[in-house]
């Protein structure tokens, strides 16, 4: 937290990623070093704001001066912001989505047709500037499209400010005020924010129903509020706030991170717990839940840092000095050092909605994918991570703890709906297709990595790919290309297969015929296999059948039969001695279609 590395010239771009790795092990947010001639390279901000808010109008008023950073090779002629708030209007994209969507969110629904005119969420922009210079912009939706004064160059930073109201819409989905158990504001997503710019170009998504995607930066966030409301979020508090008349002024800085959220109610609780050798823990939660719920709240406290320490140690350890779990919102949903989760809920509920979400901070807000376009990436190893943290805090763990991943994708790729998984979050067909895609493909996606890589390749993997890519915006073949770089192996055909097609795995046992099995392939996506073989006199033995197009083999015990390459519809594996029975994947961690055809008995 002390300071961030500012942008280091070409000739020490090696030194700077040690040093990004040896800040992110102090416990030290910095930023990444980039350089257009580096091959990899990011656009940054840092965001200056003072907000008014008026609790009784749920209107706000805000300055906000942005100095944004070229770091990409490319001329920037426009430039984008996000309106999220705009979404929350009768007639917008989300709005008619939810309307014609054959299974719509049941939060939303047809709730935003029926705002009244104090009751939907606007983003008014007033003026805006260019190093001084007034701009040409359009608002559009839920995006503001902005004409430039002059091109911004490779390399050049420059200012905008810029002068905007707003109004907090009813409560519906993620942001609003008043939720249903209450608390009066839920501020995410709730600023001007700048599109992001890549080498894919830019990321100007309208909000229609999923995530968000943005610039890693620094925000200084002065925050005027009624006098009597808690304020927790994203950021450190700097200082005591200030008082004038019925209104106080909190200070809230946050380094190195790509959003900035808040929320406050007058009757929020306000606990700390304090890791040793770990982040403080904030809660925030309303004092008039009842008391079952109360003690609920006290519970979580000691298990979020059992659930700190186990992503820590398993993924990366976590960078920031604090973590707030705050009542809010409408289910449960990420953000920059926090998240808001409704408080109602059952004692697993409150603690595996915490643990999915806290995940989040490791898959999304340090390996910040672009969610809209690899939501399984972010949802998905997400749902894994999770699992396995919510099992080693079972007094009796689970042999499999991601098998309810493995049902919803096996549900999913049986169902005749399937599409990949490099669709657009916006854009499939059914809202429960994106769930099943997102969360129980992509969880299976990283779990069955283990199943091809061994497990033991998979934990180095996940460490190094967050070593390498945190504070980053990784893409799908970065976590495969990191496996590839732990293992030596050739892995791109399981991205190919998996993520960009709706491709199944089915593998069969044809027949026993003594000494010798015909397996078939009837899927037509390639794996390697496991097999297990007892034969007549009641002895046993494991096989492993290598993917001969994956050039290696992963750590076993089996016995190492020849390679299967995958254009083979048959093989054939001869054993020493005659065969009773067979079942392929007796772990059940591949994700085969159809198992009725893996096990075959004499």
């Amino acid at each position: 937290m002390k300071k961030i590395v500012s942008i280091l010239a070409i000739a020490c771009v090696l030194a700077s990623c040690d040093s990004s790795k040896q800040a992110i092990q102090n416990n030290t947010p910095q930023a990444v070093t980039t350089t257009a001639s580096s091959g990899y390279w990011q656009q940054h901000v840092d965001y200056k704001m003072n907000i008014d808010m008026d609790v009784n109008t749920y209107q706000y008023k805000g300055d906000q001066t942005l100095v944004y950073t070229n770091n990409s090779p490319d001329v920037l002629n426009r430039v984008y912001y996000h309106l999220y708030f705009n979404a929350f209007q009768p007639g917008s994209e989300m709005d008619v989505r939810s309307r014609t969507i054959a299974d719509p969110d049941r939060r939303v629904g047809d709730r935003i047709s029926k705002l009244k005119p104090n009751e939907i969420g606007y983003v008014k922009v007033n003026n805006l500037s260019q190093n001084g210079t007034a701009l040409n912009y359009e608002t559009v939706g839920t995006v503001l499209e902005v004409e430039l004064a002059k091109p911004i160059q490779p390399g050049e930073e420059v200012t905008f400010k810029m002068n905007f109201d707003a109004q907090v819409p009813v409560q519906i989905r993620r942001s609003g005020r008043n939720n249903a158990e209450g608390v009066a504001l839920s501020m995410t997503q709730w600023y001007p924010k700048l599109a992001e710019y890549d080498d894919e170009g830019w990321h100007a998504d309208p909000y229609i129903g999923r995530e968000f995607h943005g610039v890693w930066g620094d925000f200084e966030v002065n925050l005027t509020i009624d006098k009597d409301y808690v304020v927790g979020g994203t950021g450190y508090l700097q200082g005591e706030p200030s008082f004038s008349g019925n209104k106080k002024t909190m200070r809230f800085k946050a380094p190195n991170v790509h959003d900035f959220t808040w929320a406050a109610d007058p009757d929020y609780i306000h606990d700390v717990y304090k890791m040793p050798n770990g982040p403080t823990l904030n809660f925030y939660y309303k004092k008039d839940l009842p008391a079952e719920n109360l003690k609920y709240w006290k519970d979580l406290q000691p298990d979020t840092a059992k659930l700190m320490r186990f992503f820590s140690e398993n993924v990366g350890k976590y960078p920031y000095e604090q973590y707030s779990v705050i009542q809010g919102g409408d289910g449960g949903m990420e953000y920059a050092m926090s998240t808001l989760i409704t408080g109602k809920r059952s004692y697993g509920s409150l603690l595996g909605v915490t643990a999915h979400e806290l995940a989040h901070t490791w898959f999304q807000f340090l390996l910040a994918t672009n969610e809209a376009k690899h939501e399984w990436m972010d949802e998905g190893f997400t749902s894994y991570i999770s699992a396995l943290a919510m099992n080693e805090l079972r007094d009796e763990p689970r042999a499999n703890p991601t098998s309810g991943s493995y049902r919803g994708y096996l549900a999913l790729a049986n169902s005749g709906r399937e599409q990949p998984l490099t669709t657009h979050a916006d854009r499939y067909t059914y809202n429960g297709v994106y769930g099943a895609a997102a969360y129980s493909k992509g969880a299976v996606f990283i779990a069955q990595l283990g199943y091809v890589i061994g497990e033991d390749n998979l934990k180095k993997t996940l460490k190094k790919y967050f070593n390498d890519f945190a504070f980053k915006h990784p893409k799908p073949m970065d976590i495969v290309r990191t496996a590839e770089k732990v293992t030596d192996f050739e892995l791109d055909w399981y991205l190919i297969d998996f993520a960009q097609t709706t491709n199944t795995i089915d593998y069969g046992v044809k027949s026993i015929n003594g000494s010798t099995i015909t397996l078939e392939r009837i899927g037509q996506m390639p794996m390697p296999l496991d097999i297990s073989v007892t034969y007549t006199d009641g002895s046993k033995e494991d096989f492993y059948i290598p993917l001969q197009m994956m050039r290696g083999e992963k750590p076993t015990k089996a016995t190492i039969a020849n390679d299967w390459a995958w254009a083979y519809p048959t093989y054939n594996l001869k054993t020493s001695k005659n065969v009773k029975s067979i079942e392929i994947d007796p772990s059940q961690m591949m994700a085969d279609v159809d198992r009725a055809n893996n096990v075959a008995n004499l």
